[in-house]
């Protein structure tokens, strides 16, 4: 039985393997045939990196989305509607708690003719009119954090007379 196995390195030497097992002699030099390292050559014209970049980032990751003018910013504030709630209240509610912890997220109420089924308690960022009115009118609340008011006090500013 053979211990020691040679590396794949030199049982590549000898007759016809210039290439070392990689078709093209070409192909193996630096990273010219791959299109660069990570994520160079993602650009405009990559379909090459098209499939590993929407497995990575998602379907997001080219193109543009939404005209904001230069000083704006996006809101990339979490929103969910009620519905979605209700849809998925195994996903939302912890098995002991009858609470549903969406912290980050602001409650919408979405389509207008839409009533709530359940008792929903929610503890939520930010909610709207219509869907706190909706969560209660079926018996439930939506719990917000309260906000604190700032209180500005006017420093009177003395001159000093020498």
């Amino acid at each position: 039985m053979k211990t020691h196995k040679r590396t794949k390195s030199s049982r590549m030497h000898g007759h016809n393997m210039g290439t070392h097992g990689t078709g093209a002699r070409k192909r193996n030099r630096g990273t010219g045939h791959r299109g660069g390292k990570g994520m160079s050559g993602s650009g405009k014209r990559a379909d090459h990196k098209k499939t590993l970049v929407t497995k990575l980032y998602g379907h997001g990751y080219f193109g543009r989305s939404g005209i904001t003018s230069k000083g704006t910013k996006r809101d990339k504030r979490k929103r969910i509607t009620l519905q979605q709630i209700e849809t998925n209240l195994i996903k939302y509610q912890k098995k002991d708690s009858k609470e549903i912890n969406l912290e980050k997220y602001k409650i919408l109420l979405g389509d207008k003719n839409y009533k709530v089924k359940n008792k929903l308690i929610i503890k939520a960022k930010e909610a709207s009119k219509s869907s706190i009115d909706a969560v209660k009118k079926a018996g439930g609340e939506i719990l917000l954090p309260v906000k604190k008011e700032r209180k500005i006090e006017k420093v009177a500013k003395v001159k000093k007379t020498e």
